[in-house]
């Protein structure tokens, strides 16, 4: 299952030396219900290897504009505290799980 990701808990999860990817999204956004079921799935499939979760961008403030994320759903991939790769708009399950692999 994926990890709720917020603005108190996000340096935290950084410091676990485990890549990081972040689903933001939003209850309302239609496109990130579309590919919810696949983080869902990948975090259970990666859950060893990398930290997948989900940050709502109307309750995180913080983290949405350190990062600049103006469209949702956006999935950042995250190596070493480096945004590594991200991906804009509804992705297949493929798209996301090539962009994990790579941060392996």
């Amino acid at each position: 299952m994926a990890l709720e990701i917020k603005d108190g808990n996000f340096e935290e999860l950084l410091a676990s030396g485990k890549p990081v990817v972040v689903d933001f999204w939003a209850t309302w956004c239609g496109p990130c219900k579309k590919i919810a079921p696949d983080v869902e799935a990948l975090a259970e499939q990666y859950k060893d290897q990398v930290i997948i979760g989900k940050c709502d961008v109307d309750d995180n403030d913080e983290l949405t504009g350190k990062f600049g994320v103006r469209n949702i759903p956006t999935v950042l991939f995250i190596k070493d505290g480096e945004v590594k790769d991200k991906t804009v708009g509804a992705v297949t399950k493929a798209q996301l799980e090539e962009k994990i692999k790579a941060l392996l």
